[in-house]
């Protein structure tokens, strides 16, 4: 396992510039995090004898993975009963499931990224939307453009006019006012960061979003010239196929980049306070866990259904025990930069205190 909480590299760059997978799947582990200065809010659950901080059921949208993995280590080691919660977690692999859940009251939690979550704020602000806590943020070589060895592209330049296939855009439309090309996630709002900072323009590149599971067969078929991808599809597509990475897509401005969090509404929040208080102080003991090797890949195969190489070796981004709405907003100003929202949301009125 490579679980990664600061800069480690240059900005783009080969193999030269990354570690090897087997070398570091050996590393100590790791458990100090770094935090980002600012507003933060960190959980109150209850602490040690001083008994349960609530008693009820809260039921999370989620999709197993790399992000969410603290949410099950929180169910497995009795974070969450030990705070007075059932944690229940219902499966809702897109932004449309999670907030179709969260509205119907089916799921009183989602967890989903930031790009996503915001977009659907912006467009619809009732319900209101309502940050839990920061789930997962980004860390050197957790979100990368590969190309196949021998490509001729080498550097980010190269990548101008050529073909990016990405994972599936969920609510964020390509196209925004005028036909323009906008980035249409998360993933996308961080690597148009990068590239223009690196004197690219992202709006000459053919950007071809596909299921996530086609993005290796892509790349392999040279249907794409490239892709952008996170883990686990990384490791896949590196240690399949011997890709290289040409951009990290979590440097300069986007360097811990907070990707996904947990979110409610004000209606469930505002009735049921005490609950969600609860459920942010067990997670934040989750998260501090998950910087431990053995509870964080124990999670991944039983939970994400990775095998335990792959749990291993692929690279991991931070999962921080407090939220910063002065991080998160950086996504915002991002998101607004390249014309993915039309207003700068002002996160502090986002966030569950």
């Amino acid at each position: 396992m490579r679980l990664r909480s600061g800069p480690g590299r240059g900005r783009w760059g080969g193999r030269a510039g990354r570690p090897s997978r087997r070398a570091a799947g050996a590393a100590a582990t790791v458990t100090g995090l770094t935090l980002v200065a600012g507003c933060q809010f960190s959980g109150t659950g209850s602490s040690a004898g001083s008994g349960p901080a609530a008693s009820g059921t809260i039921t999370v949208a989620a999709a197993p993975g790399v992000a969410d993995a603290p949410l099950y280590i929180g169910i497995r080691d009795g974070f969450f009963s030990r705070a007075g919660l059932t944690v229940k977690v219902v499966s809702a692999s897109s932004a449309a499931q999670q907030l179709a859940a969260l509205h119907s009251g089916s799921a009183n939690i989602v967890f989903g990224d930031y790009a996503d979550m915001f977009f659907a704020q912006e467009q619809s602000p009732s319900p209101h939307l309502l940050t839990v806590a920061d789930g997962y943020d980004a860390a050197p070589n957790v979100m990368e453009i590969l190309t196949l060895p021998g490509s001729k592209i080498v550097s980010p330049k190269d990548l101008a006019g050529q073909t990016i296939g990405t994972a599936p855009r969920q609510l964020m439309p390509i196209k925004g006012p005028g036909g323009r090309t906008r980035p249409y996630s998360e993933d996308t709002v961080a690597a148009w960061s990068v590239l223009n900072s690196d004197n690219v323009d992202p709006t000459t590149i053919q950007w071809r979003p596909m299921p996530a599971t086609r993005l290796l067969g892509a790349l392999q078929s040279r249907r794409v010239d490239a892709i952008l991808a996170t883990e686990p599809t990384i490791y896949e597509a590196e240690s399949q196929l011997g890709a290289v990475p040409v951009l990290d897509a979590c440097t300069g401005a986007t360097a811990n980049l907070p990707l996904y969090g947990y979110f409610t509404n004000k209606a469930y929040a505002d009735a049921n306070g005490n609950m969600v208080t609860a459920f942010r102080g067990a997670l934040d003991k989750a998260q501090a866990d998950a910087g431990m090797a053995a509870p964080l890949q124990t999670a991944l195969t039983k939970s994400a259904g990775l095998n335990a190489q792959t749990a291993a070796l692929v690279t991991f981004g931070a999962y921080p025990s407090t939220l910063s709405a002065q991080n998160i907003q950086r996504v915002v100003n991002l998101m607004f930069f390249f014309n993915a929202l039309g207003s700068t949301l002002n996160v502090s009125s986002l966030v569950f205190k």
